[in-house]
């Protein structure tokens, strides 16, 4: 065989290799899901598909909506203030469309039931949890699912 011809062997077989090492490297990768449920008003969170948390929530109160569909987390910010309303305090903000939030907040004994704006609202200690599982699995490998 001439020396051309191993030599693109050898690329051939290097790029195969890359593709599929590729493949399975982002196919092992630690996967996370956050799935809300509006009319239970409660979001499971699954890592590599087992169940890692439960917790109540706050969607989008009469008058306002909290979008549905299966979004990636965008921006994040462990403190972040609204631009839109006062200035409330959003601690652990994973921004998952547009102006649409999963954070933290004080109002923990609205959790449970609608009452925000449109954002999902966790107790501050699971937003930061969530915000740091997402953190640590990357938000290439997370995905927030809001179903009703």
């Amino acid at each position: 065989m001439s020396l051309w011809k191993r030599f693109a062997a050898v690329g051939v077989l290097a790029l195969a290799l890359g593709v599929f090492s590729g493949f399975f490297s982002s196919a092992d990768a630690a996967s996370l899901v956050a799935r809300i449920d509006i009319s239970r008003q409660r979001m499971i969170v699954y890592v590599d598909g087992r169940h890692a948390a439960s917790w109540p929530v706050s969607t989008a109160r009469r008058g306002y909506r909290t979008p549905t569909g299966t979004f990636r987390p965008g921006r994040m910010h462990r403190r972040y203030f609204s631009k839109k309303y006062h200035g409330s305090p959003m601690p652990y903000s994973v921004f998952f469309l547009g102006g649409y939030a999963i954070h933290g907040t004080n109002a923990v004994r609205a959790l449970g039931r609608p009452a925000s704006h449109g954002c999902v609202r966790l107790h501050t200690e699971n937003a930061r949890r969530l915000f740091s599982l997402i953190e640590r699995y990357g938000k290439r490998n997370a995905r927030i699912v809001i179903t009703r």
